[in-house]
């Protein structure tokens, strides 16, 4: 099992729940708390210095706001600066994102090892995610798994992304259509454009392009 565990979550209550039920479960006694991504980086930091690193690292994602500056402001920012000090860390991320598109890209972009959604099973979750996550496995909150696959994820190419974005921005097609020339980026004909809104809207079942827009937004791709 894990030697040495950081839990980074702003709620006190939660981080001390984390904390316990991974002790008694597990039997890691090496289990540090910290509730701002700066304090959290700053123990990581220090660990690393020390020669005695974090072999696992849990964090949620949104942090609330306080009085104090930070410089870390996000879970995500967290995952990677830890990754630059040292990038085999095993992460864990704990939290209410459910969008299974944005979910999926925390795997691709920040080579997360496992998502757990905080809810009633969250902490049991959590426990088989670190138990997965140490046998070199990923774990995914049942809920999610089925949406997580391909099949059910839509995979938006970078110009669609852009294309919607747009869109979502109030321009209209022609407008759209003057910028990706402008910028040398194709197809960029009305027609071409069109053609290609008319199959994402089909893909996604949408009913018009504001449906459209709304739709991708929903499900983190946008």
């Amino acid at each position: 099992m894990f030697n040495k565990i950081l839990i980074t979550e702003d709620l006190g209550s939660i981080n001390h729940g984390i904390a316990n039920i991974l002790y008694e479960r597990t039997g890691v006694e090496d289990i540090q708390q910290a509730q701002y991504c700066d304090e959290g980086y700053l123990r990581f930091r220090r660990a690393n210095e020390d020669g005695k690193p974090f072999d696992l690292m849990i964090t949620d994602l949104s942090f609330k706001e306080t009085h104090r500056e930070r410089r870390l402001s996000s879970g995500i920012e967290l995952i990677e600066a830890v990754r630059i000090l040292q990038p085999d860390i095993k992460v864990i991320v704990y939290s209410m994102e459910d969008r299974p598109g944005k979910v999926k890209s925390f795997f691709t972009d920040q080579k997360i090892n496992a998502y757990v959604c905080k809810g009633r099973k969250g902490l049991n979750e959590l426990v088989q995610s670190v138990v997965e996550v140490y046998s070199g496995n990923t774990y995914i909150s049942p809920q999610l798994e089925n949406a997580m696959s391909k099949k059910n994820v839509f995979e938006l190419k970078d110009y669609d992304i852009l294309l919607l974005k747009h869109l979502s921005d109030g321009l209209t097609q022609e407008e759209i259509g003057k910028y990706f020339k402008k910028n040398h980026i194709s197809p960029n004909s009305i027609s071409s454009i069109e053609k290609r809104l008319n199959k994402l809207k089909y893909s996604f079942k949408a009913k018009n392009a504001i449906h459209l827009v709304a739709m991708t937004k929903d499900l983190g791709l946008l």
